[in-house]
């Protein structure tokens, strides 16, 4: 009987029905999106052998978001989400289906695929803030969006398990176009369950201010309020330091351990793995007291974990650490979003979370170009190893900066009601 009282726990979100649509038909999308990054950096390294190549085109994906991300904020705050998001889940199922055709008929080159990752990348700069900003318009209570927020985590991370795994063996058996193929199909779920969706009718409408006056705003709030600026920050420096050894896993597993698109597939499962186990811990927590410290352990945790990934020769020790270097990383990116969700004003949320897409996502395409630069002169290892120090010594800083931000941020949870015994302000 506890048993199932601590699942339900743990699974507190889903009784919100629109959630419970949405947790659904992104699994399934998730699992696709997975299985084509993997066939994309493979068919990358395959067509061209180049470390290099694999950082450029993990820039031309991402730089997009830095761009666009704060004019997407206002958009975001401007614009019906619910609306927004079914048309990024149409065009991202178009990008995946061309993706697709090119590779069947043979004609897919590397700048094609530059292409069209540049084209996701512009979706995404969309997509990412407006999904992470709707996660509230579906959650009734809003003690349950830590919760929320965690589950997605585990979303997210359980489809880096299947997906890439799922990814090698279809690469192995019937090559890249399949995956391509099986990722524009896998789009049709979540559509499906946003158009299924009953919401309260929410228009927003732009008001006397200009974009550029709502993107002022919103950027004096981020760079003046310490909680979220020590936040943001520190998810920059993960992101552009440590995440790049994601990118250059294909050179990892071919080079290092000898292996080939199933290597690619267990290397990524193995972190995949680490990431559900710690987005499973964020959802059993009551309370998002200790979010803090939780932060500093797992970002330290992260970088210790790609040192040690990248000084690794044997592919059971790698194996063995990715589970931590994947659960660091998720833990803190998925602290970061719970306490920006939960301490920002709903009429800046939209553009609060824009700036969290460009720390998270924005800041990776020059990692991952810097990444593929280091990697081609030094080695891959070495250029993991090095990110793996940059993120030790945030989490160092983050431990220093906790008490003048606990400070801050209590006052907050108390007038609205998350912190245990504390009832809402509109209550």
């Amino acid at each position: 009987m506890a048993r199932k009282s601590e699942r339900a726990h743990i699974a507190r979100a889903l009784r919100h029905r629109n959630y419970k649509l949405f947790f659904s038909g992104q699994s399934v999308s998730l699992m696709g999106t997975w299985i084509t990054r993997i066939a994309t950096s493979w068919l990358v390294y395959r067509l061209t052998n180049s470390a290099l190549l694999l950082g450029v085109v993990g820039f031309c994906g991402q730089i997009p978001t830095t761009l666009l991300a704060p004019f997407a904020g206002v958009a975001v705050d401007r614009v019906n989400r619910h609306r927004m998001l079914v048309w990024t889940q149409v065009l991202s199922a178009a990008q995946s289906l061309a993706l697709a055709v090119l590779a069947f008929s043979g004609t897919i080159t590397v700048a094609w695929i530059l292409f069209l990752q540049v084209v996701q990348g512009i979706i995404n700069a969309f997509d990412t803030p407006a999904r992470q900003a709707f996660v509230v318009e579906m959650i009734e209570d809003r003690t349950d969006l830590p919760n929320a927020i965690a589950l997605n985590s585990t979303m997210v991370n359980g489809s880096r398990i299947i997906g890439p795994s799922v990814g090698g063996i279809i690469i192995a058996g019937f090559g890249e176009a399949w995956c391509f193929t099986i990722d524009a199909i896998s789009y049709l779920a979540v559509i499906a369950s946003l158009l299924a969706m009953r919401l309260n009718a929410v228009e927003r409408r732009p008001g006397e201010k200009t974009l550029f006056d709502d993107l002022r705003e919103g950027y004096r709030y981020v760079s003046g309020f310490a909680p979220v600026r020590t936040s943001l920050l520190l998810l920059a420096l993960v992101s552009a330091m440590g995440m790049p050894y994601t990118v250059l896993m294909p050179a990892m597993a071919s080079t290092v351990f000898h292996g080939g698109p199933h290597t690619l597939g267990f290397l990524m499962t193995a972190s995949g793995a680490g990431a559900v186990v710690g987005a499973l811990y964020l959802a059993s927590r009551r309370s998002v007291l200790g979010l803090g410290r939780v932060m500093v352990v797992a970002t330290i945790a992260f970088g210790v974990g790609l040192v040690v990934f990248a000084a690794s020769r044997r592919l059971w020790l790698a194996l063995l650490v990715l589970p931590i270097v994947g659960g660091g990383f998720m833990v803190e990116t998925a602290s970061t979003n719970t306490i920006l969700q939960t301490i920002t004003e709903e009429r800046l949320r939209g553009r609060v979370m824009a700036f969290y897409t460009l720390s998270f996502l924005g800041t990776a395409p020059i990692g991952s170009l810097i990444a593929g630069v280091v990697a081609s002169r030094i080695g891959a290892p070495a250029t993991i190893m090095a990110g793996g120090a940059a993120c030790i010594a945030g989490g160092v800083w983050l431990a220093a900066r906790l008490p003048s931000i606990r400070q801050l941020v209590r006052p907050i949870y108390e007038v609205r009601g998350i912190l245990p015994g504390y009832p809402s302000a509109n209550d």
